[in-house]
């Protein structure tokens, strides 16, 4: 006998569902069962949805989907409905699905038998009895509530949080954790109803261990288990570390995420479950839930690592105290995307002598690119500073810089990945500017030399508490033309006054313009003058950001926020210093016997130095270094003496400027030899010494401190 003829003579009928094709193909018993003629048939999906109750069919698409994702058999009870739509007849429906070969969507088979249900028992058909009706209205606000949880959740913190809190509708787990993967290791990513420490033997495990987790990683099905007994037999080598917890079941659910398994989510009960497939479905769900919310975890939190790696390595540290003065600032980055942005600030410690520069900046846009510009574009800025220029030639060469990388990669073509089409007007290779302030400070004097490339004023608060924009001169923003000039503006800066640098961001945020911007700021300058630059910089991105922002809104509709830098600079108010004494001449290359002139004036400066032994050696290094421009090049020298403080506590500073980029080199000359020993000599006489490039040639230097009192400025 035919198993066909077995199988009818006990009323199951054979049947397999194609899901790619969309075709049900159904033996004689089968069609029978389902309300057709008792002949072999092949129907549409369409067609065979027409013959099932409409509630049933939902549900049976979930039992499938779930048995193809864990490769578990799919057994549902379904009703039979006519061509009038009443109900013939209930059935049940046991098959396995099978994965087809073929290279597009999410193919399966299935293939299983159909049996009539003569006497159901109450509540035995799915979703009839009021209380299978609840538990199935209960899931669904579950899996709702779990959703929006998960959805709302933006750290892996917050995640796990919301997962220890979920409480499923009957089977709340009693034990919950994650699991990651990274490489070849099995890692746990949090758990909760454990003591702390308890997930020690399951961390940093091969994935080739016999633990469930590990095996969920590596086939990506979920593994349910019943009961201890059946853990133990499964799983013996680590049933061990398991049996302390005490649970009665478990679940390991894949966390799948664009097809790739990144780890696996265990649920642990300390009472019995039989795991229906009802349960797994809830349990495969919020696996999923869980996965996509963890991925979007990861992907906030690696933005967030990434931006405020960019912020550290880009915004500079205040570095050493500058003498008579305090400095604040602050970097507010914009609200949204990676936070990070254009804007930026700077100080750099100049050549020769304590003079310091203070920069600031905003390159156009608020993305990644526009920090990737500002970082290259600060560097710049640091090396012409470095070499001794004065602001304006900083800006200058910092204008060809910029225009000049644009027309080297328009030249050259795209080389991002990304801009291979002909067609595709990318941002890669568009011009963008930049606005700079650029202003070197000489600390002893509150002198501020002034560069600005299109951006805003300074603001200067007096003494009195008076705050007003001081009008500098200016140039194009920074990239616009290759060859710009930057007049520079000279700038007091009193004893007690405050200086206030900052970008747009700060002025324009919330809808401002440049003056009613400057309107929302001037009091908050004006009414904090009794406390410290710190507080004042608090105050000033409080009044932008703070909850009174929202009460000062500006006249404009465009309401985007933008980058905000700021710098704060004071000077100290102080008891009247004694000035310094100095000295200047110019020894010309035709006139040798000037540095006798230069020997001669040094002396007279020192009159009244306590130790002669100092004044001699300063005059002889001075005498060597006038020689050594003479001899080794073709210009003139430039001597500049100068000696400050109090008597008894003086610093000498002896510059010897001149037009020539060789800088000296220290040589070991012989007994016999009448030169090269310049360099030993400051070595052994000075207190400190150097060679500082200016923009056109070098400043040789050297201090002496009398009776060797503390610098007044660093070596």
């Amino acid at each position: 006998m035919r198993t066909e003829d077995v199988l009818a003579a006990i009323a199951t009928g054979l049947w397999r569902w194609d899901n790619a094709a969309g075709l049900v193909t159904l033996d004689a018993e089968a069609a029978r069962l389902f309300g057709l003629p008792a002949e072999p048939t092949v129907l549409s999906e369409a067609a065979m949805r027409a013959r099932l109750h409409p509630v049933d069919w939902n549900e049976t698409y979930g039992i499938i989907r779930l048995a193809v994702a864990e490769g578990t058999l799919a057994e549902a009870h379904v009703r039979v409905v006519g061509e009038d739509g009443q109900i013939i007849r209930t059935i049940r429906s046991r098959s396995k699905p099978l994965a087809t070969e073929r290279e597009y969507g999410e193919d399966y088979e299935l293939v299983g038998t159909v049996q009539e249900i003569v006497h159901p028992h109450a509540g035995a058909l799915t979703g009839r009895s009021p209380v299978a009706g609840d538990w199935r209205r209960s899931r669904e606000a579950f899996l709702l509530d779990a959703g929006r949880a998960l959805a709302e959740a933006r750290s892996t913190a917050e995640v796990l949080r919301v997962a220890a809190s979920l409480s499923m509708p009957g089977f709340s787990p009693d034990g919950l954790a994650v699991f990651g993967v990274e490489g070849e290791r099995l890692t746990v990513i949090g758990h909760h109803g454990h003591e702390d420490g308890a997930e020690g033997p399951f961390t940093d495990m091969s994935v080739s261990t016999d633990y469930p987790a590990a095996e969920v990683v590596r086939t990506g099905r979920a593994i349910y288990l019943a009961t201890p007994r059946e853990y133990q037999d499964r799983y013996p080598a680590t049933w061990p570390l398991v049996r302390r917890f005490e649970r009665r079941s478990w679940a390991f659910v894949p966390l799948v995420v664009a097809g790739r398994t990144m780890g696996a989510w265990m649920a642990a009960f300390k009472h019995p479950v039989t795991f229906t497939p009802d349960e797994r479905s809830v349990l495969t769900t919020v696996a999923r839930m869980l996965a996509q919310a963890l991925a979007r975890a990861e992907v906030t939190e690696t933005e967030r690592e990434l931006s405020l790696g960019l912020q550290r390595s880009m915004m500079p540290t205040l570095g050493p105290d500058i003498p008579n003065m305090s400095v604040a600032a602050r970097y507010v980055p914009t609200g949204g995307g990676l936070q990070v942005g254009g804007d930026w600030y700077d100080i750099i410690p100049l050549p020769g002598g304590n003079k310091v520069a203070l920069v600031i900046g905003d390159v156009q846009g608020h993305d990644v690119r526009a920090a990737g510009l500002m970082g290259q574009l600060r560097i710049a800025l640091r090396a012409y500073a470095a070499e001794g220029h004065r602001p304006d030639a900083v800006l200058s060469r910092a204008s060809r810089f910029l225009h000049g990388m644009y027309e080297f990669s328009t030249a050259q073509g795209p080389t991002h990945p990304d801009q291979s089409d002909e067609g595709e007007n990318s941002d890669y290779t568009v011009p963008r500017f930049a606005t700079c302030l650029y202003m070197e400070v000489d600390p002893d004097s509150g002198t501020l030399d002034i560069a600005r490339a299109g951006h805003p004023d300074p603001v200067i608060r007096s003494a009195d508490g008076i705050a007003l924009i001081r009008q500098t001169a200016g140039g194009l923003p920074l990239g616009i033309e290759a060859d710009s000039d930057y007049p520079t503006t000279r700038v007091v800066l009193e004893p007690g006054d405050t200086l206030m640098l900052c970008t747009d961001g700060l002025i324009e945020t919330g809808g401002h313009d440049m003056l009613s911007g400057w309107t929302r700021l001037r009091p908050v300058l004006e009414n904090t003058t009794d406390t410290s630059l710190e507080k004042l910089a608090d105050a000033l991105v409080e009044a932008v950001h703070g909850p009174g922002s929202h009460y000062t809104t500006g006249p404009l509709a465009d309401r985007r926020e933008d980058d905000i830098a700021l710098l704060l600079l004071s000077r100290h108010s102080s008891p009247a210093r004694r000035p310094p004494r100095r000295t200047v001449l110019t020894i010309a290359q035709a006139e040798p016997e000037q540095v006798a002139d230069a020997r001669r004036q040094l002396r007279d400066l020192l009159h009244d130095w306590t130790d002669e032994e100092q004044v001699d050696s300063a005059v002889l290094m001075l005498s060597e270094m006038a020689t050594n421009v003479l001899v080794h090049t073709d210009g003139d020298a430039v001597l500049i003496a100068e000696a400050a403080g109090d008597r008894g506590n003086r610093r000498l500073r002896v510059e010897v400027a001149d037009a020539s980029d060789e800088l000296p080199h220290r040589r070991r000359p012989g007994e016999l030899a009448s030169s090269g020993r310049g360099l030993l000599l400051m070595e052994m006489l000075a207190d400190a010494w150097g060679v500082d490039p200016r923009g056109e040639g070098k400043s040789i230097w050297f201090e002496i401190y009398e009776e060797n009192p503390t610098p007044l400025s660093p070596k």
